[in-house]
């Protein structure tokens, strides 16, 4: 019986050898195009970045969300080099995670606006007691830093997983966040694995804050009692149900990712991609 890694490859080497009709079928009007988070390759990069954003670009990806960012510098590169280098391969870096103090927010979004992303968005955050007092501090600070962000020509977004759901007098703290940030200013990612891992509906919340959720990062669960993450059409997300609600929930732009891929990173980003444009081919 093949292994996983082998299926991996092969379904991966596939996956390469349709680039041509990926790209015809990503210029159809009707659909978007696929981004990844940088984050699911982290092994790759931090070894041979322009090799691997060479491979994802053969790949298909046309969008890429930056998982590096530290003191002005992305992947230890200037904004202005890692713009011109990913822009080299025909793909456009339009988002960014990014985590940093609020006296360092200044610097962050100039280097953010230098890279020439549309999006800064915060990947998480540390709560130590998970109440809606906390949740609606960090509400404040999003509003805040979201229209410093605005001032600057980008957006601000907070990017979820599951503890966000952990229960208040006021209902699932993401609700607090929700309720308590200005539409304007705050957008959120919605990561559609932590969603489901927290035991809550996305749909539920595309119909209960329409418009508030202009990310969203797309990975699979695998059908385990672990339900861990997996690549994207080998898990039990319903992802055509997912999509059916995309404009209701105001999704403008999406990211594949897998925090933990099992076997060879970039095999797996390609099964994914491969398995996503069939489905928004259909």
């Amino acid at each position: 019986m093949p292994s996983r890694r082998n299926f991996l490859k092969a379904a991966s080497l596939g996956a390469f050898s349709l680039t041509g009709l990926s790209r015809e079928v990503q210029a159809r009007p009707d659909r978007k195009s696929i981004g990844l988070q940088l984050y699911t390759v982290r092994d790759y990069t931090e070894k041979d970045l322009t090799g691997t954003l060479k491979s994802l670009s053969e790949t298909g990806y046309d969008f890429l969300e930056a998982a590096s960012y530290s003191s002005g510098k992305f992947y230890g590169m200037e904004p202005k080099t890692l713009r011109k280098l990913v822009e080299g391969f025909g793909m456009k870096m339009n988002s960014s995670h990014a985590g940093f103090n609020d006296k360092d927010a200044a610097l962050a979004i100039e280097s953010h606006a230098e890279l020439g992303v549309k999006y800064l968005v915060l990947p998480s955050m540390h709560i130590d007691t998970p109440d809606a007092g906390a949740f609606m501090k960090a509400a404040a600070r999003f509003n805040n830093l979201g229209e410093q962000c605005r001032k600057a020509g980008l957006k601000f977004g907070y990017h979820n997983h599951s503890f966000e759901f952990s229960m208040t007098d006021r209902g699932p703290g993401y609700d607090v966040l929700l309720n308590n940030t200005d539409p304007d200013l705050v957008l959120f990612q919605a990561d559609l694995f932590w969603m489901k891992k927290a035991g809550y509906n996305p749909v539920d919340y595309f119909k209960k804050y329409p418009g508030r959720f202009e990310l969203w990062h797309v990975k699979d669960m695998a059908g385990t009692p672990e339900k861990e993450d997996t690549e994207v059409g080998t898990g039990i997300i319903d992802f055509g149900e997912l999509f059916e609600k995309k404009k209701l929930s105001g999704m403008k732009h999406f990211y594949i990712e897998n925090d933990n891929p099992h076997g060879d990173s970039l095999e797996s980003v390609a099964l994914s991609y491969h398995n996503l444009l069939n489905l928004l081919s259909k």
